[in-house]
């Protein structure tokens, strides 16, 4: 089934919805939705290697404005939709130290966060709610996610052949490896703060 969908991942990155769709999971992973774009990112990077900077530019770009709707969510809308997805995501408990740690370290957090398999959803409602300087939210923003993306296009366009055959050849343990990436990314904001 994972190689199903691997294989067709890899098919799809060349067709003429492969930007739109790469866009709208970055877009939407930074304010809602659980699922990183890396999951499009890499196959659609390893399909055509050529184009992994162009790949990595949507997701920064759709990314930052996905936050911008995060940011929203928490500086308009947090007593009803983000207070429900902090706690849909089960951050309610600890989402008001969140806030307070940015008194103090807002910037590092959204630069840290950002580059992190911690739900980068978390850093932008958590911004909007404690009314974080939005020109610096969004310059940060672009920093963190385009470093993490850029960084990531450009290993697999330097080293992708090896990447992929390891990928193919491990399909079950990189698929694994990466949930569990996801799911303690989840477990450290949950607990971390």
């Amino acid at each position: 089934m994972l190689k199903r969908l691997y294989d067709k991942v890899i098919a799809l990155s060349g067709g003429r919805y492969a930007l739109p769709a790469l866009a709208l999971v970055s877009f939407a992973e930074s304010s809602f939705f659980p699922v990183p774009p890396d999951i499009m990112l890499v196959p659609m990077a390893l399909a055509q290697p050529q184009r992994a900077r162009l790949y990595a530019l949507v997701c920064t770009l759709a990314s930052v404005a996905g936050g911008l709707l995060g940011y929203a969510i928490g500086a308009l809308l947090y007593d009803t939709l983000g207070a429900w997805l902090i706690s849909a995501y089960g951050y309610g408990d600890s989402f008001e130290a969140f806030r307070d740690a940015y008194a103090k370290w807002g910037a590092w957090i959204i630069l840290i966060k950002g580059l992190t398999p911690i739900p980068y959803k978390i850093v932008t409602i958590a911004s909007g709610f404690a009314g974080y300087d939005l020109f610096s939210f969004v310059v940060l923003s672009i920093i963190t996610r385009g470093l993490r993306f850029f960084i990531e296009a450009e290993l697999l366009r330097i080293y992708g052949e090896p990447i992929r055959d390891f990928i193919e050849k491990r399909l079950t343990l990189v698929t694994t490896g990466f949930l569990a990436a996801v799911v303690g990314g989840f477990l450290i904001a949950r607990y971390a703060f």
